[in-house]
């Protein structure tokens, strides 16, 4: 893989990893469609690709963070300084939803290998790109709610969790999912956006270091030092990009236009894969 599709699928990772179109499900078509190195070269960059996402995400919610790096201590430090039965912090509390919302994933990791089989079926990540744009409206009609992450229920983090195990699928936008998830547990839509890209630190942060592990020391493979820097970069600078403008989409209470793109390149792999085959 040279310099230039690295970055490329950089790009592609970046910004669909935060628009509501599923970076999972472009990636897949990309390296489907275009290709790349098989077996382990594809997985190593893919997981690459994904923390260059997390950079972007620690850069535009920066402030939230670092209250939640905070608030680790400060629930640890509870039963030491006489504090156990005091009320939550505005920090503490969403951190807490956090964990719950995320703990979800540990289980849903032993179907995995499964899902990653998905991935080179382009006609499947296509009805899934269909079923996405579909959820996307019925966001739409959600988006009515008002509360904010600090004043809801820890609980309210358990259904959204649920919600982000359909993003889990190739096709299933998981910033779209977690997104609908809150609006349906009736966040206010700012809120939601926020609480979604949030969630997106422990899916990434905990998935990817699991597979680094299993990758004993070879972290960019056969592809190479450059490209799969060049790749990160791109991939945190155009998430940068995607969340501001997912932000301001958000603002407008419509995700119409990105519905709408989901249905025509969902409809677009199914065709490309039947004549293809």
């Amino acid at each position: 893989m040279n310099i230039f599709e690295a970055i490329a699928y950089g790009v592609v990772q970046g910004v669909a990893e935060f628009l509501p179109i599923s970076s999972s499900g472009h990636l897949a078509l990309a390296q489907n469609i275009f290709g790349t190195s098989d077996g382990e070269d594809r997985f190593t960059f893919n997981i690459l690709l994904h923390f260059g996402t997390l950079v972007a995400v620690f850069i535009m919610y920066r402030k939230d963070v670092w209250e939640l790096i905070k608030s680790v201590f400060s629930l640890v430090a509870r039963p030491f300084n006489g504090k156990l039965k005091a009320p939550l912090t505005k920090g503490e509390k969403l951190f807490l939803m956090l964990c719950i919302a995320s703990a979800l994933l540990v289980p849903a990791a032993l179907i995995s290998d499964k899902v990653e089989a998905l991935s080179t079926v382009s006609w499947a990540i296509g009805v899934l790109l269909l079923l996405n744009g579909l959820m996307l409206f019925v966001s739409d009609k959600l988006s009515r709610g008002s509360e904010s992450l600090e004043n809801s229920k820890l609980s309210r983090a358990l259904y959204i969790g649920l919600f982000q195990l359909a993003g889990l699928l190739p096709g299933i936008s998981r910033s779209g999912s977690t997104i609908t998830g809150g609006l349906f547990n009736n966040l206010d839509r700012s809120e939601a956006l926020r609480f979604s890209f949030l969630m997106s630190i422990p899916a990434i942060l905990g998935a990817n270091l699991l597979e680094i592990v299993k990758l004993k020391g070879n972290l960019f493979g056969d592809i190479g030092t450059v490209p799969c820097i060049a790749g990160m970069l791109a991939a945190a600078l155009s998430g940068i990009l995607a969340i501001k403008v997912l932000n301001y989409f958000a603002k407008k209470k419509s995700f119409a236009p990105f519905a709408v793109y989901c249905i025509l390149v969902g409809s677009a792999a199914i065709v490309w894969d039947v004549f293809a085959a």
